[in-house]
């Protein structure tokens, strides 16, 4: 098993590296992750982004369940791993972030120019005029119409939704855009979608500059991710991990360390002399 001394050890021979995250960074910030130690998928489907635009139930129970979640993305604070990557960009001991994620906290902690290959959940989209919207706002517009669901509470689950299915779906009431009343999606990159084409040339941009690769929290399950670790491989950059559980990327590393990311980032920065607020 790789040790916390032997990832300093990487960070000190290699100057410019890029970290990738996932979901596993998140967990001990209250929000959960969509895999168990296995990599294997917890709960059912998430929603498709094709039957999102086509389909109004799609959309009413979207919308219902995230009214509902949304106070568990809402309220999640940074924990030590997210303050940590900071700290060490900051003191100029790794690039800037690239994130699977979509709850912002990783800027939330002070990070820069962090790159969110799946967007991020605290904006909407009109698909219509293309106004962005505040998802706060938007949650104040889904509890006006929907009153009854304002106080449920239910199990969260990934990325704001929530374990809860209304019984009156029919009567649901989705928000539409207050500019041109067209169609409003939260601005993430659905299942089903692809990362527009300029953030993925944005983050590929990074690990090309980069002279190795760092995964945080990631099974890299989803091709979205583990193409970076695929492609640091096949141009001889090292890659090495802080996950718990399975990787799909396991075969390519240099060295993984099996403890969360809260646990492990801290004592990274202390053997780095890199101060965490």
């Amino acid at each position: 098993m790789s040790t916390v001394e032997q990832l300093a050890e990487f960070l000190h021979r290699h100057r410019d590296v890029l970290v990738l995250t996932g979901a596993g960074i998140s967990i001990a910030s209250g929000i959960p992750g969509y895999r168990d130690k296995d990599g294997v998928r917890k709960g059912r489907m998430p929603i498709q982004g094709p039957e999102f635009r086509k389909l109004e139930a799609v959309r009413r129970r979207y919308w219902a369940r995230s009214m509902v979640g949304f106070k568990t993305m809402h309220l999640a604070q940074p924990n030590a791993a997210h303050r940590t990557l900071a700290a060490l960009q900051a003191s100029g001991k790794l690039q800037p972030i690239v994130t699977q994620n979509v709850d912002g906290l990783h800027s939330a902690a002070g990070s820069a120019g962090v790159v969110e290959l799946h967007g991020n959940i605290h904006r909407v989209i009109c698909l219509e005029c293309r106004a962005l919207l505040p998802r706060a706002a938007v949650q104040t517009i889904l509890e006006e119409r929907n009153p009854d669901l304002a106080n449920v509470l239910a199990q969260p689950a990934p990325d704001g939704d929530a374990h809860v299915e209304p019984d009156a779906l029919d009567t649901f009431e989705p928000p539409w855009c207050p500019h041109c009343g067209g169609m409003l999606k939260p601005d993430v990159v659905f299942f089903g979608d692809s990362v527009p084409p300029e953030t993925t040339r944005a983050a590929l941009q990074r690990l090309e500059e980069a002279d190795a690769l760092l995964v945080v929290g990631s099974s890299m399950v989803v091709f979205s991710g583990y193409r970076f670790a695929r492609n640091a491989a096949a141009a001889g950059k090292p890659v090495a991990a802080i996950n718990v559980g399975r990787m799909r990327a396991d075969d390519l590393l240099s060295l993984k360390i099996e403890a969360p990311a809260e646990q492990a980032l801290p004592q990274l920065a202390d053997l780095l002399g890199a101060g965490v607020p």
